[in-house]
């Protein structure tokens, strides 16, 4: 036999942390990083997207969760201003309209001045509630309004008395009625006619006081429609004289600030329309109408009449730029919302009742959201594409938008909009945006994709150890010392499958340190140490493992049939994987092959009752095409082959088994039998060429378990494929078994080789005949077909 086994130093690839200096005893001595490790060309994705301000550049980060796309976006983010170039940032401020109450004004403040100017309006509105009611009660108001009603009285004793006198002369008297109405009545001398006096006067004289009281009526509706004019003419006089003096007062107060906001036009302009519309709501502020009044200070905490106050919508920290992180995407927590108010069992709204969204916090910054979020909530991704592309922020009920009730609302004014909008999502989620939605690759034209792995070098490692310094100072942990950073290198490492790769899955590294961390506390020691590493992964997998325990404690009982010791035709130990949400580990699977006499197929019963998926389907095909290709060159096969998993009940995928299933043909074909004390795993190729599988580690530790159960013996050992050895990152004890010589394990580049070691006799190789010779194991296979045929 010429193929030897694998020495321990291949099994397991120990961290020396050769990059580290040699006075580094732990992470103390480390200047923690600064930034997520291994993810540079995500990096410089959001570098280059956060350094274009044109409309479009917007970032979906791609990667599994745990890599810490978040955590390096808002890492780059707070370290790099930017707005280095100076991208001006705004307060926005909804105000009253007082044209069109319905579509609040949009104001524009410096940054950090929105709430000054609210204040400002607070304390001039303050002064007016004060100041109005007192410019009118004052003697010179009271002599001025009392003049104007002297004038009026006058003019409508003239016009009265006029008439009076001229009925006088014709013998009747001009009264009015306590109800406030005109009267004409007949005299009899200078009492009033009684209906008996009257009667009694003649037809003429009856007809004469009609015609006279008539013609009095005509003359005194026309003295009622002057009347009427002049009540309207002081009415108007009173209302510019109650202007003229309200003026005084509000133009003396408002004539500070438009100095103070000259700069601002739009400031300005609703100065001037404010000043305009108290003039015109003088009754708000001299409290004529009660329920008016009320309505108009209702639910607020300060006596301040509600269509003057500023609602301050977003107020930004001039000096920071801002980073929005929305965890619940719904429409109303991005877009906004207008809520309302109660009173008096009367439901109103006004702007006063607009409230923010996180796009109107992140205005002229960052917003990042969970892709999957945002799609999981009905309207928010059409109305995200509606504002990056519109850039314009609109204030509207979700109702509106899906038109499900006709009740009349606000319609604000839209705010100009310039926000990066940064997704975070998995890979199905962005091929199906791009496979889905046209517009998606418009408004994300920046990917940044983030690795899940990195090359593990001296370099590498060194700047492992300072992520993990970083966790634990984040976290204020306790330091590790160098042999805890090395095991938790080494845990990378396994994570990655790869002797010469590190995970980036920096969510399993910073669990796995927050439980080192509860060990090393629990034990009262000062610092974290390998020890207590290996106790957090042994706890680790203890809580995960019951399926294992379960599957281990089959073998233990006899449940499932499985030999490791001695020989058997036709019957291989191949290898598999389980797993669940949060683990996986090996399980060794009994494969077995028959044959009979037949066309020379090879009969997949997994397939036939639709327990084989399709890859294992495939593996099969591609093993009958290679035993074609060795035993049918020239003759059909007279042999049909029956195959299976033994004690498989939930289905087989996957083509790892298919180097096991042709040693069990072969062994079936040739009647020799195959070692029990030795598992195989490795897919092949038409050629028998060892192609390389996946889980390798947990096939081997699994297999290694079951022997542990059934007995240890020094011959056992598993077969892999030469191309999976850089993924072996083995238990200790399993790399311990090894050095002492009482496990192997064999890397093979063909399924000859494996044959070899299973049936311990040379495979044998075809003359130009096409024969082989006949000691070897594919010589007494052909030996037994020919027979046949």
């Amino acid at each position: 036999m010429t193929i030897q086994t694998l020495s321990s130093d291949k099994l397991y690839r120990a961290s020396e942390l050769n990059g580290l200096p040699e006075g580094c005893k732990s992470t103390k001595n480390l200047t923690p990083l600064d930034e997520i490790v291994g993810q540079e060309r995500a990096q410089k994705a959001v570098e280059f997207a956060m350094s274009i301000k044109e409309k479009g550049y917007n970032i979906y980060a791609i990667g599994r969760n745990g890599l810490g796309k978040r955590t390096m976006v808002l890492r780059y983010l707070n370290r790099h201003d930017p707005n280095g170039n100076g991208n001006p940032l705004y307060d926005w401020c909804y105000v009253a309209n007082f044209d069109e109450t319905r579509s609040p004004k949009v104001l524009k403040l410096p940054a950090g001045s929105g709430h000054a100017f609210k204040k400002d309006i607070e304390k001039l509105m303050t002064r007016l509630v004060k100041a109005l009611p007192l410019a009118f009660d004052n003697e010179m108001y009271y002599s001025r309004s009392e003049k104007l009603k002297n004038q009026l009285t006058d003019k409508q004793e003239s016009a009265l008395l006029t008439l009076t006198k001229e009925a006088k002369e014709h013998s009747v008297s001009l009264s009015v009625t306590t109800t406030g109405e005109y009267q004409l009545v007949a005299l009899n001398g200078e009492e009033p006619h009684t209906e008996e006096t009257f009667a009694k006067l003649t037809e003429k004289e009856q007809a004469a006081f009609e015609n006279t009281i008539n013609e009095l009526e005509r003359q005194l509706r026309d003295i009622v429609r002057q009347l009427t004019e002049l009540e309207e003419e002081f009415s108007d006089k009173i209302q510019k004289l109650n202007e003229e003096v309200a003026l005084d007062v509000v133009s003396h107060f408002i004539k500070t600030l438009k100095e103070e906001y000259k700069p601002l036009p739009e400031v300005i302009a609703y100065l001037k329309a404010m000043q305009a519309d108290i003039l015109e709501n003088l009754d708000i502020f001299l409290e004529e109408s009660e329920e008016q009044v009320a309505l108009a200070y209702a639910a607020l905490d300060k006596k301040m009449p509600r269509r003057y106050q500023v609602n301050v919508l977003v107020s930004q920290d001039g000096s920071k730029f801002p980073i929005v992180v929305e965890e619940s995407p719904n429409y109303h927590s991005i877009f906004g919302y207008v809520e309302n108010a109660t009173y008096k069992g009367t439901v109103f709204t006004d702007f006063s009742l607009i409230r923010p969204g996180s796009l109107h916090r992140a205005n002229g910054g960052v917003l990042l959201m969970d892709a999957v979020k945002v799609l999981e909530r009905p309207y928010v991704w059409d109305g995200l594409k509606r504002a990056l592309r519109s850039r314009k922020l609109s204030v509207s009920s979700l109702e509106k938008e899906v038109t499900l009730s006709g009740t009349i609302s606000l319609d604000p004014e839209p705010i100009p909009l310039t926000v990066k909008l940064i997704l975070f999502g998995d890979y199905q989620t962005y091929q199906l945006l791009q496979h889905y939605d046209p517009e998606f690759s418009e408004l994300f034209r920046v990917t940044a994709d983030f690795e899940d792995e990195m090359n593990r070098t001296d370099e590498s490692e060194a700047q492992y150890a300072k992520f993990i310094s970083s966790i634990v100072n984040d976290n204020k942990m306790l330091h590790c010392d160098r042999k805890a950073i090395g095991r938790i290198v080494e845990y990378s490492s396994r994570q990655a499958d790869d002797q010469n790769k590190l995970s980036l899955h920096s969510a399993d590294i910073a669990n796995l340190l927050r439980e080192s961390n509860y060990v090393a506390k629990s034990s009262n020691a000062t610092m974290i140490r390998a020890n207590h590493v290996e106790l957090a992964l042994s706890n680790q997998e203890l809580r995960v493992s019951r399926l294992k325990d379960h599957v281990m404690q089959t073998f233990t009982n006899g449940t499932t049939l499985i030999d490791t010791v001695g020989e058997v035709i036709g019957q291989v130990n191949g290898l598999s994987v389980i797993s669940t949400s949060d683990y996986q580990f090996g399980s060794p699977n009994r494969i077995t092959a028959t044959t009979s006499y037949g066309e020379g197929g090879v009969f997949d019963i997994e397939r036939s009752v639709d327990l084989g998926g399709r890859i294992h389907s495939k593996g099969v095909m591609i093993l009958s095409a290679y035993l074609a290709s060795v035993f049918g060159r020239n003759k059909r096969i007279p042999l049909t082959t029956h195959l299976t998993f033994e004690q498989s009940y939930g289905g087989v995928d996957g083509d790892s088994a298919s180097m096991a299933e042709l040693c069990a043909i072969v062994s079936a074909f040739s009647q020799m039998p195959i070692r029990q004390d030795v598992a195989i795993t490795g897919s092949m190729n038409q050629f028998g060429a060892a192609q390389p599988i996946g889980g390798v580690n947990e096939k081997i530790e699994g297999f290694f378990d079951v022997c542990a159960i059934k007995g240890r013996t020094p011959g056992q050992g598993v077969i892999i494929p030469q191309s999976n050895v850089h993924n072996l990152m083995l238990r200790k004890d399993i790399v311990d078994a090894v050095d002492k010589g009482e496990f192997n394990i064999w890397a093979i580049s063909h399924v000859t080789e494996a044959i070899e070691i299973l049936i311990g006799q040379v495979a044998g190789q075809a003359g130009l005949d096409g024969i082989y010779p006949v000691d070897s194991v594919l010589g007494q296979a052909q030996l037994k077909l020919n027979a046949l045929r």
